[in-house]
């Protein structure tokens, strides 16, 4: 519950400093994150626990939250990294 009302107080409030949050891949990637957080709390409020049913064996067993919670993550650092990478590239110019 604390990361979710963080995300949508801090968003507002960093967005000018992050601009690739207000991008479309980025408000994706923070729906990511917030969809797969309120599925994980939904599951622990309902059920007192967090239900992970793909198991393919080689890998841990998680969930569709805990997927989206991943991938959300990932597209924000790689925005991240890209972002940098301009920033840097503009100032060399």
């Amino acid at each position: 519950v604390f990361a979710i009302i963080l995300i949508f107080f801090a968003i507002p409030f960093f967005s000018h400093n992050i601009p690739f949050i207000n991008t479309r891949l980025g408000i994706i990637a923070l729906g990511l994150i917030v969809g797969g957080t309120i599925g994980n709390l939904i599951d622990r409020v309902r059920l007192g626990h967090v239900t992970d049913f793909l198991d393919f064996g080689f890998w841990p067993t998680f969930n569709v939250a805990d997927s989206a919670i991943v991938i959300g993550v990932i597209s924000l650092i790689i925005m991240l990294f890209l972002s940098e990478k301009n920033l840097r590239q503009s100032a060399d110019d």
